[in-house]
């Protein structure tokens, strides 16, 4: 069975929630990524690279997706890229 987007962001969730509770784990997680991902039940696919960040009260780290493949309007991309919602929202959260 394909993995939905659905299932990523409740694996991604599990992650995170399992790296608060446990030091040992966000250590290895920071480390080594592919290895604590491996432990966890997760593979990382060959040729693919994970870097693990923290985000802290004094540090943040905005992610770039990819670049979409062919031509989009600046609407197409603002609706793609959620903009308007993260800039009004994500950095309130923060």
């Amino acid at each position: 069975m394909a993995s939905t987007a659905e299932d990523n962001e409740i694996a991604r969730g599990k992650i995170v929630a399992r790296a608060w509770r446990d030091p040992a784990f966000k250590a290895k997680l920071i480390a080594d990524p592919a290895a604590a991902l491996k432990q966890a039940g997760i593979t990382v696919p060959p040729g693919m690279t994970v870097k693990v960040v923290e985000n802290t009260d004094k540090q943040i780290h905005l992610v770039l997706p990819p670049k979409p493949t062919g031509e989009l309007s600046d609407q197409a991309l603002d609706k793609v890229s959620g903009s308007k919602a993260c800039t009004e929202i994500c950095w309130e959260d923060l």
